[in-house]
């Protein structure tokens, strides 16, 4: 397991400034500008309220808090939401909000919320509560699309929700923006959802390290989603080639293999109001046997020609050690810990090429 220690947090984020001085005094790094924040799913175990996570957000001076699991709320009560907007408001935060599936026939949906129209519902409100001008939704992972009718039923299911509570939203002043999810839609499919919803109200969670499970580069990735896109869960990436096919493990901003520089050059050029947050999911690789025949029951029509490029990519890669935990050690504490240092290296190399708005 990674253990980063404060000393060596303060060392990298000392560094981070000084790259961020160079960066101001030659024009500006790649990402200059764009606002930075963090998915409060990077540091899951730590168990947060909103409170501790405005804290967190505070002492890593970001300019953003994607906040993406309605549960984190001990109260979705309008009154209760706006006590977390103000306090949130007091440290020059802007709130983002999130929740899961909204699509009815998804195996990932739960009731938890009532209906697919109901769970929406109740996001769009909370959203407006806290100030946040998006609620990011998703359809749900990759084991949809082997199901009946494959993932195109499922956006249409999806799509059918988004209509009927366009009017709810919009009068709430909050837009949806539809997450590539574990594996869920590809780019072009998402796309395709997005134009059949109505764009006018609906767009994109872009998550870079979920384009590789829908067999993407993260940049073909924002290429094909960037006018789209509302709100970002972005992380690092590792990916080599195996004897069926590919193997994916996130990093770390800055220890993967993306090239961060040309990605947050193009972002800027496409989506420059939109925050940079990073959604840390490190530690564990995933191999896509896509060169067997039960992989290929997913992708019926044939694999994307996207393919050909994170292909490509893969062979440059080297295979990575999963994360462990130390000889002893309790797995929740090493898991907040691993987190914690995950997250905060991440966001010091942003600052480092150019990334978040305050000093």
């Amino acid at each position: 397991m990674i253990n980063l220690g404060r000393r060596k947090f303060l060392t990298i984020g000392a560094g981070a400034l000084a790259a961020r001085a160079t960066a101001a005094e030659s024009g500006g790094g790649a990402g200059a500008g764009l606002a930075l924040g963090f998915d409060h799913y990077a540091i899951r175990a730590m168990d947060w309220g909103p409170a501790a996570l405005v804290g967190f957000a505070e002492k890593l001076e970001v300019d953003t808090l994607f906040i993406t699991d309605l549960d984190v709320f001990e109260s979705l009560e309008a009154d209760a939401l706006a006590t977390v907007r103000r306090l949130a408001e007091e440290k020059q935060l802007r709130l983002l909000l999130g929740t899961w599936s909204i699509c009815p026939s998804s195996v990932t949906f739960k009731n938890r919320w009532g209906t697919a129209d109901e769970h929406l519902q109740l996001g769009i409100r909370a959203a407006k509560s806290l100030g946040s001008p998006v609620l990011r939704v998703v359809l749900g992972s990759a084991r949809d699309r082997l199901t009946d009718g494959g993932i195109e039923a499922r956006i249409e299911d999806t799509v059918k929700v988004l209509r009927r509570n366009k009017q709810q939203a919009v009068d709430a002043g909050v837009k949806i923006a539809v997450e590539n999810h574990a594996g869920d839609m590809h780019s072009l499919e998402l796309k395709s959802l997005v134009e059949a919803a109505g764009r006018d109200f609906v767009g994109v969670n872009l998550d870079a390290g979920n384009a590789l499970w829908s067999l993407e580069t993260p940049l073909e990735n924002l290429e094909n989603l960037g006018e789209y896109v509302l709100t970002t869960s972005l992380r690092d990436s590792a990916v080599w080639e195996t004897e069926k096919g590919i193997a994916v493990q996130w990093t770390a901003m800055g220890e993967g293999m993306v090239d961060w520089k040309t990605y947050f050059a193009r972002f800027a050029e496409l989506c420059p109001e939109v925050a940079v947050n990073i959604e840390t999911i490190s530690g564990v690789s995933r191999e896509f046997q896509v060169d067997t025949p039960e992989f290929m029951k997913a992708w019926p029509k044939g694999l994307p020609a996207s393919y050909e490029k994170l292909r490509s990519w893969a062979k440059t890669g080297k295979p990575q050690q999963p994360a462990k935990p130390r000889p002893g050690q309790d797995k929740k504490k090493s898991d907040q810990e691993y987190q914690l240092s995950e997250i905060e290296r991440s966001i010091a190399y942003c600052k480092s090429i150019g990334l978040g708005r305050k000093a």
